[in-house]
């Protein structure tokens, strides 16, 4: 007579707080309260939207109340932009950006590539100074940023706009945390090709960082792009002046408000940012998910 013995179960194993969660994300499966309420978030978005487009596209007789039978025109965007130099802040706008976000990448950079990979004295306490920046509110360094760029001389210039955010604790971060999952084994394969630190850098580190490098680049165009109370500050001239400040030229008239030039001008402004983002929303979307924290 043959017993066979009955398989021991193997303990189980306490789950990891956060497990069930991450599970849920890796499946990917949504419930109708999630369908719901991005539709809800979605209209919340869409609808103020909408209405820019019916008024900047129909006469100012109908931008308080909707008509089938309102006509068509693009006189408003004609209007809008001969009442502002619109080409000026234009220019400007671009300008800004530009020098913003390229003193961020290398500064960023180098910042990012020296608290992920090298140890100094002070190193934890140096990149805890730099996150503290993101709990501070940008408007409660106006006034010291305001004596500070007049002190140089820099007010009325892009430069001076621009000064104050040349260093993103934000971007540091971000491309850190992208950095450190690098394998060393690259840096040993590179260093034994011969490179040095700056080679390893710019040859090893920023191409893999690439995707990282879009997406920040989206966030930062975008908030700049949008800035308003500090450029309002700062400059005093048309010469100077972005698109966000140009804006308030049609709000300020002795005709009263004209929504159906507010609207145009509105459009014509967050239309690069639009158009931009339409063209690069899959890059935006899989560089965030593939910086994830670690």
């Amino acid at each position: 007579m043959t017993t066979s013995a009955s398989p021991t179960t193997p303990p189980r194993k306490p789950a990891k707080p956060g497990a069930a969660l991450a599970a849920f994300s890796a499946t990917g499966q949504t419930t109708p309260l999630d369908v719901v309420g991005a539709w809800l978030l979605g209209l919340v978005w869409l609808l103020p939207l909408l209405y820019a487009l019916w008024s900047a596209f129909h006469p100012s007789a109908y931008a308080t109340h909707f008509s089938m039978s309102a006509p068509l025109t693009l006189a408003n965007f004609e209007h809008a932009w001969q009442a502002a130099p619109f080409g000026r802040y234009l220019v400007n706008t671009f300008v800004l950006v530009t020098v913003i976000l390229a003193a961020q990448l290398v500064l960023g950079t180098l910042a990012a590539y020296a608290f992920a990979r090298f140890t100094f004295r002070g190193s934890e306490v140096a990149f805890m100074v730099v996150l503290l920046q993101l709990m501070v509110m940008p408007d409660v360094l106006i006034v010291e940023n305001y004596r500070t760029i007049a002190w140089m001389g820099l007010r009325d210039t892009i430069f001076g706009i621009a000064l104050p955010y040349f260093a993103s604790a934000f971007g540091i971060f971000l491309l850190r945390q992208a950095f450190k999952t690098v394998p060393r084994e690259l840096d040993d394969a590179a260093r034994v090709e011969g490179a040095n630190a700056w080679q390893v850098l710019w040859r090893v580190y920023v191409p893999l960082a690439r995707p990282v490098y879009v997406a920040y680049a989206l966030v930062s165009i975008s908030h700049h792009w949008n800035n308003f109370l500090w450029p309002l500050i700062v400059t005093n001239s048309v010469e100077t002046r972005p698109l966000t400040v140009g804006l308030q030229v049609f709000a300020s008239t002795d005709q009263g408000i004209d929504w159906t030039m507010i609207t145009a001008a509105t459009l014509m402004t967050a239309a690069p940012l639009f158009v931009a983002f339409l063209l690069f929303q899959r890059q935006f979307v899989q560089s965030f998910m593939r910086a994830g924290i670690r």
